[in-house]
């Protein structure tokens, strides 16, 4: 198999000048006061809105992720880190995937990215601009983007695997996930890490900082973290054996190639010895080179006289994600509190192609004879924003009822949503410098000149939005230890949106400990989630395989647009959940802990991307003989999408940890296990379209995305050990089977289920200096191979591993040493 030849480790070293910078500023700044230290924290605070408590004695099953589980494992992304540490979050791999190569999706219990919710520090974290629009896991949605967070900033996460739209709102169907950020003054933290893969690409180089400050002498802090890392491409493509002679490596498959960096903080400043202002949020950018579908050089969408040998179009983006939250709170009397608050948060994500061409420029015929023969061959093709401001007004605290005591809390929150296109450059998406349909413009084949920039075509003016909505919540949460063994919870939220109207959740949660060895905890919940702006206002024209393994032009369309109006596709409304878990925890000694929870979620209108409507083929007599041909044909695309509430799923599974810390030969050993069964069913397919049926809304390659694009058993065994200054760290992952037929349907593409093995060992100099050395995906697995025959012509194009859904990855082992220093 050919290999891309990869740049040299070395050169990467100079691409971490902002973070050495910024280490070097913070260490010039004044000597800080030891205040409090980041270690290991045994407490969650999600899920309950009363005092905090152990994971194991929660209402609802909560996974805490500490400082130590995140050095301990070897991935910098948080995404990919929390794949690999919690077994029900899935961080699949995707590239010739447009945006979704840079921003990939995150997904909880096997559900939709955008039906998990994000918070940091409690409050609600932005979603991202970019849509998912290709053949990818999560298709059609808009989730958070989990990696503009850098684990430098980190101090722990928790995640709660249950629903809990009533408690936090929209979002919450699958679960919540929170990430605490650092408050420690107490240290200047430094890491910095090498590595590269088995294959000697996708070298990385990462560095950052966390330093603490002391806010006068009542203890305010100010914690800032600063992180820069650069990631090299990976290319696992083999060799093209249809499109050239001789037969070369014509694709980039892989990871681009990415250079992040990020600016992040926490603070507080107490104002009296009752109440404190707060202040959290941090800035990212992220850039990314990856690469389209190869052009060959007889192809109508390539000029030889530019490209002889074909051509490869480069896809750019830039990623540049902000927040920010201010508020204050304070305690009251009786154990009350209070915390009034505003959340900002900003998600942009810029397009720029290079290495491509505007055919129809090229060949377009000049009014005195002959063409122009010029193009320009890069272009910026636009840019999606995504904007949010959230109000929350928040009082809790104990009351007394009938002699019971019952910790209640109650609050308001406005939040507003925005959403922008911008139009990329007019070369970007023009037919011919007039943009004029009526001028016929001959490609090099003798078929009509393909119009825009080769590889991603410019968002055009007609798809440019700036457009927003808002909402309104109220929310009652109550909790009550009826008895010594019986605890329980139930919250209502009422909602109200600008554009669609009014909706009620509810949650009830109960926890009975007959005894400290056993405990037993179950609930039931309803839960909704709106259609995000960006599902209502995106719209756009890119270019995809369609059912033949042929580039087509593919129109989006937005919800009233023209396409959707005469579909006969209705506006888009919520969806609606209603969700059970039944669990147990069992605490057989001391050093054991064990629990399991079976659970189930219902949706019903769930809204996805439809499937790829294409004109009726065979002759057509009349326009009423071939109405969706009708439809598109003036509008100059071969297939169109958008967004429907097509489908109804079910969601089942059962998920079961296990903790075991024991003394063995003089230092800690500590054994986990995570097992996670899931399985998601299509369990209905409808369409209001007199046109459309279910089955053609949402065809059965879209089904097997949703039933089958995520592993159904992911499980995570682990063995950490420590003794004297070392400590040694294994994990085995198994992941489940994943399928796809959106390329080769009717086959059904299976890439098997895989275990991935980590290893890594760190040695402690001091209790402030230590290096690590490990490696991910020890035994360097790969998927499972395309099957040459069945899935035709993809293994014969290059593609050699698996695509539209990939969750370990293509990259084989990776291999990394880190340094980390704390004075």
């Amino acid at each position: 198999m050919n290999r891309r030849p990869c740049n040299p480790l070395s050169s990467d070293t100079g691409k971490l000048r902002l973070g050495l910078m910024a280490s070097a500023l913070l260490m010039a700044l004044h000597p800080v006061q030891a205040q409090q230290a980041d270690t290991p924290t045994s407490v969650v605070v999600l899920g309950s809105r009363s005092v905090a408590k152990t994971a194991l004695d929660t209402a609802s099953p909560v996974d805490l992720i500490n400082i130590k589980d995140m050095q301990s494992a070897g991935p910098l992304e948080l995404g990919k880190l929390l794949q690999t540490l919690d077994p029900s979050f899935n961080f699949s791999s995707t590239f010739i995937s447009d945006g979704t190569d840079i921003i990939r999706p995150a997904t909880l219990r096997g559900l939709g990215p955008d039906q998990l919710l994000v918070l940091v520090n409690g409050k609600r974290r932005h979603q991202q601009a970019l849509v998912n629009v290709q053949q990818t896991v999560g298709r059609g949605s808009a989730g958070t983007d989990i990696n503009a967070i850098p684990l430098s900033a980190i101090h722990h996460i928790e995640v709660l695997r249950d629903g809990a739209a009533a408690q936090y709102g929209s979002d919450a169907i699958a679960g919540v996930i929170n990430i605490v950020l650092k408050s420690q003054t107490s240290e200047t933290q430094i890491s910095s890490e090498i590595g590269t893969t088995a294959e000697h690409d996708g070298n990385l180089v990462s560095g950052s900082v966390n330093r603490g400050f002391t806010l006068g002498e009542d203890g305010g802090f100010l914690n800032l973290s600063l992180e820069a890392r650069r990631r090299g491409e990976t290319n696992r493509a083999g060799v093209d054996s249809l499109r050239v002679d001789p037969p070369r490596v014509t694709q980039r498959i892989g990871d681009s190639l990415a250079k992040d960096s990020y600016l992040w903080w926490n603070a507080a400043l107490p104002v009296d010895k009752d109440g404190e202002l707060y202040a959290f949020g941090g800035v990212s950018r992220r850039t990314g080179d990856s690469a389209g579908f190869f052009r060959p050089g007889g192809d109508g969408r390539n000029v030889p006289a530019v490209y002889p040998n074909g051509f490869l179009p480069n896809i750019m983006t830039t990623v540049k994600d902000a927040s920010f939250a201010f508020g204050y709170r304070r305690d009251l009397p009786g154990e009350w509190k209070f915390d009034l608050s505003v959340n900002h948060g900003r998600s942009e994500l810029d397009f720029h192609e290079r290495n491509t061409l505007n055919v129809s420029y090229w060949y377009e015929p000049k009014a005195d004879g002959g063409i122009y023969a010029e193009s320009p061959l890069e272009a910026d093709t636009g840019r999606l924003k995504f904007r949010q401001t959230t109000f929350n007004a928040d009082l809790k605290g104990p009351l007394v009822l009938g002699g019971q005591k019952i910790f209640l809390a109650t609050g308001f929150e406005y939040r507003k949503d925005g959403y922008a296109i911008e139009a990329g450059d007019p070369v970007s998406y023009q037919y011919g410098r007039s943009n004029n349909p009526a001028i016929k413009i001959v490609d090099q084949a003798g078929g009509i000149a393909a119009s825009g920039t080769q590889g991603f075509p410019g968002y055009t003016p007609s798809t440019a939005v700036d457009d927003s909505r808002h909402n309104i919540a109220l929310y009652l949460d109550g909790e009550s230890q009826l008895t010594g063994q019986l605890l329980a919870a139930a919250a209502v939220r009422h909602e109200k949106y600008s554009d669609f109207g009014n909706t009620t959740t509810g949650k009830l949660s109960l926890r009975y400990d007959p005894s400290r060895v056993l405990g037993l905890r179950g609930s039931v919940s309803t839960g909704f989630r709106a259609p995000s702006v960006q599902q209502k206002f995106y719209s756009s024209v890119s270019t995809n395989l369609n059912a033949a393994g042929v580039l087509t032009e593919t129109l989006t369309a937005r919800e009233g647009s023209a396409v959707t109006t005469a579909l006969g596709i209705p506006p888009l409304k919520q969806e609606t959940s209603r969700s059970g878990s039944i669990g147990l925890v069992l605490r057989p000694a001391a050093n054991m802990s064990v629990t399991a929870d079976l659970y189930r979620t219902d949706i019903k209108d769930r809204i996805v991307f439809s499937s790829n409507i294409a004109p009726e083929s065979g002759p057509c007599a009349t326009a009423a003989d071939c109405p969706v041909k009708a439809i598109l044909d003036p509008l100059k695309v071969g297939q169109a999408q958008f967004f429907t509430n097509a489908i109804d799923t079910r969601t089942t599974g059962l998920d079961v940890v296990a903790e075991h810390t024991s003394s063995v030969a003089g230092g800690k050993l500590v054994l986990s296990g995570q097992l996670g069964f899931n399985k998601t069913e299509v369990t209905k397919r409808h369409s209001q379209s007199s046109l459309l049926s279910g089955t053609q809304l949402f065809d059965d390659a879209q089904v097997t995305l949703i039933e089958h694009g995520q592993p159904r058993v992911h499980h995570a065994v682990a063995a950490d050990y420590s003794t004297g200054p070392w400590n040694l760290n294994t994990r085995a992952s198994y992941y489940g089977s994943v399928q796809g037929q959106g390329f080769t349907a009717p086959y059904i593409q299976t890439w098997d289920a895989k275990w991935l093995v980590d290893a890594s060992a760190r040695y402690n100099f001091t209790k402030r200096i230590s290096l690590t050395a490990g490696a991910t995906n020890l035994f360097n697995t790969y998927p499972t191979a395309w099957d040459k025959t069945k899935a035709f012509p993809f293994p014969q194009l290059g593609f050699t591993y698996c695509w539209e859904t990939c969750p370990i990855g293509i990259n084989g082992r990776q291999m990394y040493a880190r340094v980390d220093v704390a004075f």
